[in-house]
């Protein structure tokens, strides 16, 4: 069984930093294409980052662009998100999500974590 596991949210001032985690088990994650997505109250789901399983193509919104960089550990099948010069808008819930292909949008991918609290706020 596929599970995956954000962790590294928090409450951060503007400008702050923050790194996210994504655990995976049940899967090789250098196998799949890994996405992050984002959801703030509201507001639809929006495609953050992705990577794919070859490390040769990663994509990133153009909201997040030169701020977030994305990155994998297959020994540790782990992928992080790290986000610098964080904003308020960048406030929402964080969800990792796996996939044999890449893809940018939600419905390209199967398997899902339960999220992590990401609040930018002074």
């Amino acid at each position: 069984q596929v599970h995956l596991v954000e962790s590294g949210g928090g409450l951060v001032q503007p400008g702050g930093s923050l790194r996210l985690s994504c655990a995976a088990s049940g899967i090789t994650l250098d196998d799949y294409a890994i996405g992050w997505f984002r959801q703030a109250p509201g507001k639809e789901c929006e495609g953050v980052s992705c990577i794919s399983s070859k490390y040769d193509t990663i994509h990133y919104a153009d909201s997040v662009k030169g701020r977030f960089t994305i990155s994998r550990d297959n020994a540790k099948n782990t992928v992080y998100l790290q986000m610098n010069s964080l904003k308020p808008e960048d406030t929402g819930v964080y969800y990792c999500a796996a996939n044999r292909y890449l893809g940018i949008r939600a419905g390209d991918y199967d398997y899902w974590g339960h999220g992590t609290q990401v609040t930018v706020s002074s």
